[in-house]
Formats: structure tokens, C-alpha cells, sequence
């Protein structure tokens, strides 16, 4: 097996500078004690924890002028954690979670790089009983609805770590569980509008997803 090759860029938010090491492409994979296997994690899906997805743009460029004075705050499904890291450099109150048995290595190099605090992380699935992760006031995640099961469990996830009264921003490029998902977060008892971009500059091709801010 070829060793994983990684890139390093710079994403720049205004006039602050993020640092990140990500796989060099989406043909990487590297599970050599069989961790991402016992996980259900197959060679095809493993590298998409590890790249930057124009979806993980918008939230972390949302992210970057979002009010988080005294809010605690949770991404779920933060692969690379762009997003995590750049709330991380505004000092915020973040936590990250993945289910990928990667996503804590590369997300704490990623800190190191950019001279922060490390960002506490918990491995979790959706579907786990208890994550011990408490409540949070706001929670944020990107491109996450892949399967037809991801709907329900991530609403139920999310319910669950909500404090009563918590926003929720979901930026999905269009995967066919969004109708799924809203209904699920309806069914328990979130209000939903979604947030109009505007015309970003720095993305050769404009987002045609949505960004979703579900609040209770």
C-alpha cells in the first residue's frame, strides 16, 4: 500500500489566514489496523473525511462572522474541521466530532498549524447511545446527509445535544435526505428558514445548495 499524501493550503478569511493539511486527493486510503473497517468505513469512503468541500467553505466563511459570544458550540461530522478551525482562531467554544477513526489526528495537526488551542474532539457516530458530549447552544455540520438512515439519526442526535432553546446551521450541497432531514427536525420541534448567500468571490463556481438554520 502507497503511503497517504497530504497538501497544505491556505484559506483565507478577509484578512486572517487558516492553515490546512488535508489528503492530496480523494484516491488516498490508509487503514492498516483495520479501524476504519470495524467502523464500516469501506477504501472508497475513507478519504472523503480528509479533503475541503465546497459545502465545509460556506459553513467555516458563515462561521467566520457568526455571533458566538458565550455559546457553546458543536460540529458534527466535521471531517476536516475547517469550520471547527476557524472558530477555534476566533477563540470560540468549539467541539468537533467524527466518526472517522483519522478525523482527530489530522484535525489536531491542523490546530498546530495555525498556533491555537487544541479543539476537544469526540469520536462518535450518530447512532451511539451516549457520547457524554452535553448540550450546546448552537450546532453546525456540512455535507452530511448521505444515506437515507442519516436523516433521523442526525435529527435525533442533534435534538439530543441541543439545549432548549439552540440554532442549528446545515449547509448541504442538494442530497436527496434535505426533505427527509427537515421533517425529521420538525417532527421535533424546530422552526426552519433558509439563509440566502451572497454571490461569493472567492468560489470559481457560485454554491447551489442550501444552507439550513434550524432554531427551537
Amino acid at each position: 500500500m502507497s503511503p497517504v499524501r497530504y497538501r497544505y493550503q491556505t484559506v483565507e478569511f478577509d484578512d486572517t489566514d487558516i492553515h490546512v493539511k488535508t489528503l492530496r486527493d480523494k484516491q488516498q486510503f490508509s487503514d492498516t489496523h483495520g479501524a476504519a473497517a470495524r467502523l464500516g468505513i469501506s477504501s472508497a469512503t475513507w478519504p472523503l473525511f480528509g479533503v475541503i468541500w465546497p459545502s465545509g467553505e460556506v459553513l467555516a466563511r458563515l462561521m467566520f462572522h457568526h455571533e458566538i459570544q458565550g455559546k457553546r458550540i458543536l460540529e458534527v461530522g466535521c471531517g476536516i474541521g475547517l469550520a471547527s478551525l476557524v472558530l477555534n482562531h476566533r477563540l470560540a467554544d468549539i467541539t468537533a466530532t467524527d466518526h472517522h477513526p483519522e478525523a482527530a489526528r489530522l484535525l489536531s495537526e491542523n490546530v498546530v498549524l495555525n498556533d491555537d488551542r487544541q479543539i476537544p474532539f469526540v469520536r462518535t457516530a450518530w447512532r451511539d447511545s451516549d457520547s457524554e458530549l452535553g448540550r450546546f447552544d448552537l450546532i453546525i455540520g456540512s455535507d452530511i446527509l448521505y444515506e437515507q438512515e442519516h436523516a433521523e439519526q442526525l435529527a435525533e442526535f442533534v435534538d439530543k445535544h441541543a439545549r432548549l432553546h439552540c440554532d442549528v446551521i446545515i449547509v448541504d450541497p442538494g442530497r436527496r435526505q434535505l426533505g427527509r432531514f427537515r421533517t425529521q427536525m420538525r417532527i421535533r420541534g424546530y422552526s426552519y428558514i433558509e439563509i440566502e448567500l451572497a454571490d461569493p468571490e472567492h468560489q470559481a463556481q457560485p454554491f447551489t445548495g442550501r444552507v439550513m438554520h434550524y432554531q427551537k
